[in-house]
């Protein structure tokens, strides 16, 4: 993807000529981050329909494949082509195994024991993860009392979430599995929080594009469950159209579809903007899985999103805590304003 060049315009006296009219992209930054935020809110819809007919294995090989084709198709289409390091496609498979092949997989069971619309509330606890790991990784990562705060309020969000007090019993699933499969969808989101300061550390770096190293990631992803998928897992026996058509958009739209998105927001309004999809996701999900799927929660699941979402905003410097000035500093300030009034006068 290429950014129209802007030619500099003649100098005087010779006349300009009349510019052209600039080409407006097919969809704004902004309309991409709706976008984004509406495939990674219905991906949790999907899941739930998918592990109702496959195995874990099988859903996570099916969303990578049917991922990594778009990626793979938009990279040599656009003249690019993958690396060739070794030591780089290591790390790749690595952040491939954090990102997307063991974290699908859980959320594949997770999807067997829990409502969509909860995975999408537990997974909005992935950017309090990426901060503690970042810290534990990253030299360059430091403590402050901003994020040490947003931290403890996120894990306070994420108890709330779990009901700590024992209201899990409106879901309409047993207890023991609603703990069991909020607990998947954790492990998931820590396996993001490791993966992201590895992928940082290790990986981008590289001279490479986004889409280079994306399509690997994708490619190498797979590979794994294409072996793994096989051996431990039976052929569906009742695999329905409604189950494979959302395996397929899982992955295109999904996984592949929406790196192209995500990439590109971060390219048109940084990185920061980007991050905070992660907050509109879980609306999505409670939405789409309340209307689509006639979900149920207790009251305390959408509370608990709320707070961890306040969490996830200190910690990447959404929000921030303001430090009243210190009383000398106000005097100084009022002194120099008389100074400066004396001075005028």
């Amino acid at each position: 993807m290429s950014t129209p060049s802007i030619a500099a315009a003649p100098s005087a006296p010779v006349p300009a000529p009349a510019p052209a009219p600039a080409r407006t992209p097919l969809l704004g930054w902004r309309a991409k981050f709706v976008l984004l935020a509406l495939i990674w809110g219905m991906s949790f819809v999907l899941i739930r329909i998918g592990a109702e007919v496959l195995a874990p294995l099988q859903l996570a090989l099916g969303r990578m494949a049917t991922g990594a084709l778009p990626l793979l198709a938009v990279l040599f289409l656009s003249g690019g082509r993958l690396p060739s390091s070794p030591r780089l496609w290591g790390h790749v498979f690595v952040a491939a195994l954090l990102l997307n092949t063991v974290p699908f997989t859980l959320f594949g069971y997770a999807g067997q024991l829990i409502p969509s619309a909860l995975m999408g509330i537990v997974n909005a606890s992935t950017p309090l993860f990426g901060v503690v790991f970042a810290m534990l990784i990253l030299s360059d990562e430091r403590p402050d009392r901003t994020r040490v705060l947003g931290l403890g309020i996120g894990f306070l969000g994420v108890l709330t979430v779990f009901g700590v007090w024992n209201s899990l019993g409106e879901v309409n699933v047993s207890d023991t599995d609603a703990l069991l499969g909020m607990l998947l969808v954790v492990a998931a989101t820590a396996c993001y929080g490791i993966g992201t300061p590895y992928l940082r550390r290790f990986v981008a770096g590289s001279p490479h594009t986004a889409l280079e190293l994306s399509a690997l990631q994708m490619l190498l992803g797979t590979l794994p469950l294409l072996v793994l998928a096989p051996l431990l897992t039976g052929a569906p026996t009742e695999l329905t159209w409604k189950a494979a058509l959302a395996v397929t958009v899982l992955g295109v739209f999904g996984t592949g579809f929406a790196y192209i998105l995500n990439y590109a927001i971060v390219r048109a309004a940084g990185a920061t903007v980007a991050t905070t999809v992660t907050y509109v996701v879980p609306v999505v999900a409670v939405t789409a899985g309340v209307v689509l799927l006639g979900e149920t929660l207790s009251w305390n699941q959408p509370l608990g999103a709320l707070v961890i979402i306040l969490g996830a905003a200190l910690c990447q410097g959404i929000l921030r805590v303001r430090r009243p000035a210190p009383n000398g500093g106000r005097t100084a300030e009022r002194s120099s304003r008389r100074r400066g009034s004396g001075a005028r006068g």
